[in-house]
């Protein structure tokens, strides 16, 4: 094949990839992040970094570089890695305009459904990643990272009261519910 139907096969598979993959792993200058995107006009765009949205990771800015990697839909593992080009879209520009239309429509469990581009314009960042050079090959290396710190928890344990508290109840209305004589 010649090196232009190469980068053609290249920039199909990151299309396809990412367009298929609910998320997309981000790296800027500090660890990943997962962060569900929209493949619009040949690029991801996300949303992110204000309340009640996903935070971006550093150095996603404007004009810098980020790494995206993304996975598999059927079995999660690694597909494609490909460089990006970090752009912010300027609220309520055109261009703007058309990622907000699509992301909106992906957004799911939004409180503020109704008010929620303007949230966005307010108070978060829209940013287009436009594709740039990809890596299909496995790393050398395990890429295994510690999780990053996040203010979500997990269950705590059960109070010592509550199973005797749950006995109680189920022994005074019996098994069907009906009151015990």
């Amino acid at each position: 094949m010649t090196a232009a139907a190469d980068a053609l096969m290249d920039r199909a598979l990151v299309e396809e990839a990412t367009k298929k993959s609910g998320l997309i792993w981000v790296r800027g200058t500090g660890p990943a992040r997962a962060l569900w995107h929209v493949w619009h006009e040949g690029a991801a765009h996300l949303v992110g970094d204000g309340p009640g949205e996903q935070p971006f990771p550093a150095g996603i800015t404007e004009g810098a570089g980020a790494e995206v990697t993304v996975r598999s839909k059927d079995k999660g593992g690694r597909l494609v890695v490909w460089s990006a080009s970090v752009s912010v879209l300027a609220p309520h520009s055109e261009e703007w305009e058309a990622a907000v239309a699509e992301l909106k429509g992906k957004r799911l469990n939004a409180p503020d459904a109704e008010q929620m581009t303007e949230r966005w314009a307010r108070e978060c960042v829209v940013v287009r990643l436009t594709p740039g050079v990809t890596r299909t090959g496995l790393p050398d290396t395990s890429l295994a990272a510690p999780p990053l710190p996040t203010p979500a928890t997990t269950r705590r344990p059960v109070p010592a009261a509550l199973p005797r508290l749950l006995l109680k109840r189920r022994r005074r209305t019996g098994c069907h519910g009906a009151s015990a004589p």
